[in-house]
């Protein structure tokens, strides 16, 4: 899929950069992105759960970062201090290699919280429209003083 030229895109989707890009970024995507596992769970309508499958890593090895609508989890095992006793492995099942995970993030979703538990690292999200972004039900007929239409639900402030 490395071979797709993407160029005639960027010419006709005028205003869609951001979605050319994200093609374009998915089409050079390595195929070896599967460490480490993930899910990513609808908890309620506007709440979001990510978790990461981190066996062998600390809370002090995980970083977590969010920039622009994206949301980078990296990893990065600490080496064994020199008083740590030495360990022979007969079988090494447990990857503790470092990762970095991307996720981009939909538009007014934030990050509200994080955890580590159980070898699984679970992260939070929220979204959050903004008042002006809500849905809102407007009576059909003439328009009210001021020329703004009656609203029926929602708020006067998102007009």
């Amino acid at each position: 899929m490395s071979t797709i030229d993407l160029t005639p895109l960027y010419r006709t989707m005028v205003g869609f950069d951001r979605m050319a890009n994200m093609i374009d970024s998915a089409a050079r995507l390595d195929g070896a992105q599967g460490y480490p596992p993930y899910n990513i769970e609808r908890v309620a309508d506007d709440e979001f759960a990510i978790e990461i499958a981190v066996a062998g890593f600390g809370e002090d090895d995980l970083d977590i970062e969010t920039k622009d609508g994206l949301l980078t989890v990296a990893g990065c095992k600490t080496p064994p201090s020199d008083d740590a006793p030495e360990r022979e492995f007969l079988h090494r099942g447990i990857a503790e290699r470092g990762f970095l995970r991307r996720f981009q993030l939909a538009d007014h979703v934030i990050v509200t919280g994080a955890e580590l538990r159980n070898g699984l690292l679970r992260i939070e999200l929220l979204r959050e429209l903004p008042e002006a972004k809500k849905p809102r039900k407007i009576e059909i007929g003439a328009p009210t003083k001021g020329g703004k239409p009656k609203l029926i639900e929602g708020s006067a402030d998102a007009a």
